[in-house]
């Protein structure tokens, strides 16, 4: 395996295991550094072009998790926010009234 390729695998690995953490701060990091990895793995001299599309199938998936996890994380702040909102208008209410 070349070393584009393995640093690729690596960066994936890192990149899953920051999106079981929701380390959203590293996963901005992985992410720049995978486009990197993979601009390199496919310059490299000597791919297997079967190995680079399995590898890059696999972060597709890694891909599909992490937006799975934002648009979850996203829901979950708006509904939220929405309760925030919903006490502010209440204590408007109760503040009139008292």
């Amino acid at each position: 395996m070349s070393n584009a390729m393995q640093r690729f695998d690596e960066t994936r690995d890192a990149l899953l295991n920051a999106l079981g953490e929701r380390d959203w701060d590293a996963i901005g990091r992985l992410d720049e550094t995978c486009r990197v990895c993979i601009d390199d793995m496919l310059t490299a001299p000597l791919v297997d072009e079967r190995e680079v599309k399995a590898k890059l199938e696999d972060l597709l998936e890694v891909y599909r998790d992490l937006l799975s996890a934002t648009m979850g994380e996203r829901q979950a702040i708006a509904e939220e926010m929405s309760q925030i909102n919903q006490a502010k208008s209440a204590a408007k209410v109760y503040h009139l009234f008292s």
